[in-house]
């Protein structure tokens, strides 16, 4: 059983190298690790050379590939050139527990084809613990591409992947579709994920923006409606 680790990056090249040595360090085994492939979605900071720097340098199988902009198409252009077993997808600020591959395999011998890690914020806000402290339920609706997911090669192809539709909200697509197949499972260990773009925005004003995009999800609310608000209240 193999692991395809897949990070999709934009513009990456400060803190790339920090997740792709913790990955190594952290993995119970590097007989586990098919490959990790890292895939830049036209970053302009020296990510790719950045990344077949570390390549060069350690003995380990990474891959740089370029893609369209756009989460859902950077993860589906990774998956598209895996050849592990398993995908495991990762955000580039965010990182697995120690052993996390084995923590996978194991569930995937225990027939559980897709899941996810339970998460917590790098910051001592109370609003954030809070957050993190969900992620221990089994609900869909305390999810996100934050706490990494993992899914069988297989099980990906058989759903179609990541939906290209979603510039945002990609990863509770996903989710979506899983539990309604009833093929999704929670690891009871933690991601530790950056709070960096809580700070940069200020924690209440971010949250009551990704409430009001899934409420507009859950109320029908287009792809194109959710990016059009995402780029109008978040990004700019």
């Amino acid at each position: 059983m193999k692991i395809s680790i897949i990070i999709p990056i934009l513009n990456e090249a400060a803190t790339i190298c920090k997740l792709l040595s913790h990955l190594i360090q952290a993995a119970n085994s590097k007989d586990t690790i098919k490959e990790i492939i890292v895939v830049d979605g036209g970053s302009v900071d020296g990510s790719k050379k950045t990344v077949q720097n570390f390549s060069e340098t350690h003995d380990t199988s990474i891959k740089v590939i370029s893609s369209e902009k756009g989460r859902a198409r950077q993860m589906n252009a990774g998956a598209a050139k895996a050849s592990g077993d398993v995908l495991y997808f990762l955000h580039a600020d965010s990182f697995p527990p120690d052993g996390y591959d084995q923590n996978i395999i194991d569930e995937i011998n225990k027939e559980n084809e897709a899941g996810c890690f339970r998460m917590k914020f790098d910051s001592n806000h109370w609003w954030l613990r809070f957050l993190g402290w969900l992620t221990q339920f089994e609900s869909k609706r305390c999810r996100g591409g934050d706490q990494s997911q993992f899914i069988t090669a297989s099980l990906f192809k058989e759903i179609d992947g990541y939906d290209e539709a979603y510039v945002v909200y990609e990863d509770n697509d996903l989710v979506d579709r899983l539990f309604a197949i009833d093929k999704f499972v929670i690891i009871p260990k933690y991601v530790i994920t950056s709070a960096r773009r809580y700070r940069e925005v200020g924690v209440w004003r971010l949250q009551y923006h990704f409430l009001n995009i899934h409420m507009r999800r859950w109320l029908g609310a287009s792809s194109e409606d959710l990016y059009r608000y995402y780029k109008e209240k978040v990004v700019s």
